[in-house]
């Protein structure tokens, strides 16, 4: 829990702002990584509320309260499900799951803010491709931190196994 409000307070703040390319202000979604990484890592039913949670966290970071935690919420149990068929132990699965559910994620939340709020950004196609490479890069380093992280606050990722139930 610490893990996800350090990653929500650094999302927020001026210093990620720092790692963003071009005019359109694209950026790595840090907390889209987490949530992937948790869903994969963890039991179905922790995944499921991690995965919740990390998206009230980017609603938290981000403009509005909503879009983001039921974009996050579907797509955290869709993976949490799909862990016991998809298993995701090379970089270039890794950064190709996140790199399609950053896809997915971005198309559903600007479309949750159009009916929210009639509120849409210019060239939404290039933000949403352009945040999704970006993580897609970014994933295998973010991977490794988040597996450190994990190992050294006492929680033992699970190890790809197929089960039929968790």
């Amino acid at each position: 829990m610490v893990f996800i409000l350090v990653l929500t307070v650094l999302t927020a703040g001026n210093l990620y702002n720092a790692l963003a390319v071009s005019r359109l202000d694209v950026k790595p979604d840090v907390l889209l990584i987490a949530m992937v990484f948790f869903a994969v890592q963890c039991a179905t039913p922790e995944a499921i509320a991690t995965s919740f949670i990390i998206g009230f966290a980017a609603d938290i970071a981000g403009a509005a309260m909503g879009p983001h935690m039921i974009a996050f919420g579907l797509l955290g149990s869709l993976m949490s499900q799909l862990q016991r068929v998809v298993l995701m132990k090379r970089i270039t699965h890794q950064m190709a799951a996140i790199f399609v559910i950053a896809l997915v994620a971005g198309a559903l939340t600007q479309l949750l803010f159009l009916l929210k709020m009639d509120l849409t950004v210019q060239h939404v196609l290039k933000v949403v491709l352009g945040n999704a490479l970006y993580s897609g890069a970014v994933a295998p380093v973010a991977w490794l931190v988040f597996n450190a992280a994990a190992i050294w606050v006492g929680y033992y990722p699970q190890r790809y196994r197929r089960m039929s139930y968790r």
